[in-house]
């Protein structure tokens, strides 16, 4: 263990950029895998994807309604609507095939191609049928209601960039684009594993002093929210040789996740095994929640320690490990707050609000064991290193 009076060999107190960084830099590069675009959701775009084709295919219609000439329409009022004759009708997958000719229209349908000859549109709710071939437009077909082929995006354009987090809209966006398989990083393999006496299966009966293991489910979560491979390396009690005897389960892995162990506690076990017979990278993040973090390797096993808190272990994750993994950048916006939000001389804060109104309050209890907080917040306020936020001045938040 580290006393209080030794010199540590490596680097203490990091700031929370240097801590994503050296965790980044300790991950294995992956290789590329194909699969289908149907199963590519939470996984990282390897290589960029160009348009097989153009999106709309064909110059299109934004309504339903008539498509007519918009030179023939412009005089169209409530009080003296505009009458055009019906010569067909154009809908998705079936199009009017001949011309359009002057005071003439077609009913169209939402997502059909626009007839030769029309260059507008007029919605059905302005629309009077007048007998079976003519119609009374109660105001002027406007061109800003077609869709124009290729405005989405060209075929042949390249449309969505290599390293880009594949959410549901962008799955769909790969769809679009024509592929119906798509080139993946390979899902980063991460062993999990929590520790501590006092900490058991969720179910069985409590005794004085244990708590439900809510890290290993909320990280296993938030590690397959990320697109990785979790490899479940269950609970390790305080004793060293437990802890060494799971970690020898982690084969196969590309880095191990633990929880708890990692303070300045006796019984910190995970702590000193990293010290005294692995490598630490560093130790201590100058932030709050979760400053005891650890970064080290066990026999070319990267490692990183998360705090046992609960809330420290969350927020960790959702700062450092989460960017790290994914290769994402934190994502953050500026809100404006409605209280305080108080500051720390040395560490940056992640404290959780509630966002209301567009503005961002102090949640209250910001308490490393008040696991209902996170379930309760809207996002964590940065409160930078220095001196307190008054209310109403502009932070970053990170959304949760």
């Amino acid at each position: 263990m580290l006393s209080p009076m030794s010199q540590p060999t490596f680097p203490m107190h990091v700031s929370v950029t240097e801590a994503r960084e050296m965790l980044a830099a300790l991950l294995p590069a992956l290789d590329t895998e194909t699969v289908p675009v149907s199963q590519a959701l939470g996984r990282t775009l390897a290589a960029p994807l160009a348009a097989r084709v153009s999106h709309p295919s064909a110059t299109e219609s934004a309504l339903d309604g008539i498509a007519a000439r918009e030179a023939d329409t412009l005089t169209a009022g409530k009080e003296s609507p505009v009458r055009l004759r019906l010569v067909g009708e154009s809908r998705a997958g079936v199009p009017f095939e001949g011309t359009v000719g002057a005071g003439q229209c077609v009913r169209i349908y939402t997502g059909a191609p626009l007839p030769t000859g029309v260059d507008a549109i007029c919605p059905v709710e302005e629309l009077q049928d007048d007998g079976p071939e003519h119609v009374l437009l109660r105001r002027p077909a406007f061109p800003s209601d077609v869709r124009h082929e290729g405005g989405d995006f060209r075929a042949g354009e390249t449309v969505m960039a290599a390293g880009l987090w594949l959410s549901a809209p962008r799955v769909a966006l790969a769809a679009a684009l024509g592929h119906a398989h798509v080139p993946v990083r390979r899902r980063l393999r991460v062993a999990l594993l929590s520790t501590g006496d006092e900490v058991i299966e969720p179910g069985q009966a409590l005794k004085p002093g244990q708590v439900y293991d809510s890290n290993r489910v909320g990280l296993s979560a938030m590690l397959q929210e990320s697109g990785c491979e979790v490899i479940e390396l269950g609970h390790a009690p305080d004793s060293p040789e437990a802890l060494q005897a799971a970690i020898g389960q982690a084969g196969g892995a590309d880095v191990l996740l633990t929880s708890g162990g990692v303070s300045m506690g006796r019984y910190d076990f995970m702590r000193d095994l990293l010290i005294e017979r692995g490598r630490v990278a560093f130790w201590k993040v100058r932030m709050r929640p979760g400053g005891p973090a650890i970064l080290g390797g066990w026999n070319g096993l990267p490692v990183f320690g998360l705090p046992g808190n609960p809330v420290s272990s969350l927020v960790v994750f959702h700062v450092i490990v989460r960017p790290a993994l994914t290769g994402q950048p934190v994502q953050s916006l500026k809100l404006r707050t409605a209280t305080p939000f108080r500051g720390l001389a040395d560490k940056t804060a992640f404290w959780r609000g509630v966002i209301k109104g567009g503005e961002v309050h102090d949640y209250g209890q910001q308490g490393s064991g008040i696991l209902r907080s996170l379930s309760d917040a809207d996002a964590l306020v940065i409160v930078p290193e220095g001196g307190p936020v008054a209310a109403g001045e502009t932070v970053d938040v990170v959304l949760l």
